[in-house]
């Protein structure tokens, strides 16, 4: 009998893991924009209760880097296994993850300057509403959150600067802080071969896409508003700017958490990175 007894509870154990939910993972999803006159794709992670549950669900906007897609994070960022892995070891709450493509047409996640391609507005006017009205999504401050690497770092902070009321929580990883000076950013642009504009709109368009510059000129306490969750690697080559918005902050007295790991601009960085980061921003998600 006692062996019979202590079988079953070793089956019981064994297969306990084969019986854990899953979440889903869809990464060829379309919406269209009259903004960008195209269809844009994105990829949706669900939580592993989602089909099975009628609740709506906290965001996350996961934004991928430059030279990836919306796959960047399914793929190389394996968000269904970390996110999973979160969820079942109560690290993080259930959420669902947006991740949009920004590497079709003009690569990037802002407004041009020459008014010529508008993705910023494309996000905040056309993809925003369409996921949280096709998903469980509650659509409040508290329960949205955004982060990314790279460009997506940088796309991280222009978006929480820009739309304070739109996001409790803020995690730029190895983030582009866009140009540390005005002169900077004339040689990015020809570099680029863009469209040539006016001097005039060139400034406007450093204040407001330049990260440091932001932190600078914006009253703190609109900044102090979002939860910030900076990570930058002691290898990565833009370690500067990222120093910078960290003392930027330190002098306005801005809370934010500031890391710096081992670690160079890689997705074995980021990966790390990730469950921090779904833990950082559960914190706004729950109740204290």
């Amino acid at each position: 009998m006692r062996i019979t007894i202590i079988t079953v509870i070793l089956l019981a154990i064994g297969t306990q893991p084969f019986f854990a939910q899953s979440g889903k993972v869809y990464d060829e999803l379309s919406l269209h924009s009259d903004i960008l006159n195209m269809d844009r794709k994105y990829a949706v992670y669900l939580p592993p209760d989602y089909e099975t549950s009628e609740r709506s669900y906290p965001v996350l906007y996961l934004l991928h880097g430059g030279g990836d897609d919306q796959t960047g994070w399914v793929q190389f960022g394996e968000i269904l296994r970390i996110a999973d892995n979160a969820i079942q070891d109560g690290t993080a709450t259930a959420m669902i993850v947006i991740m949009p493509d920004a590497n079709t047409g003009r690569r990037g996640y802002f407004n041009g300057p020459d008014g010529a391609f508008r993705y910023e507005d494309f996000f905040f006017e056309e993809l925003m509403p369409h996921v949280e009205q096709k998903y469980r999504i509650k659509g409040e401050k508290r329960y949205r959150a955004v982060a990314g690497l790279s460009m997506g770092g940088g796309g991280t902070f222009m978006y929480a600067l820009h739309h304070p009321e739109l996001f409790s929580s803020a995690c730029p990883l190895s983030a582009s802080v866009g140009a540390l000076t005005l002169e900077d950013l004339k040689a990015r642009f020809e570099r680029s071969g863009q469209p040539k504009v006016s001097d005039s709109i060139l400034e406007e368009y450093f204040n407001k896409h330049s990260a440091v510059r932001l932190v600078e000129s914006m009253d703190p306490e609109t900044i102090k508003t979002v939860r910030w969750f900076i990570d930058c690697g002691d290898d990565d080559f833009l370690y500067e700017g990222n120093s910078l918005i960290h003392i930027a902050m330190r002098k306005k007295e801005i809370p934010h958490e500031y890391r710096v790991r081992e670690g160079s601009h890689s997705w074995t960085y980021w990966r790390e990175s990730l469950p921090v980061v779904l833990s950082f921003v559960s914190d706004a998600f729950h109740q204290h």
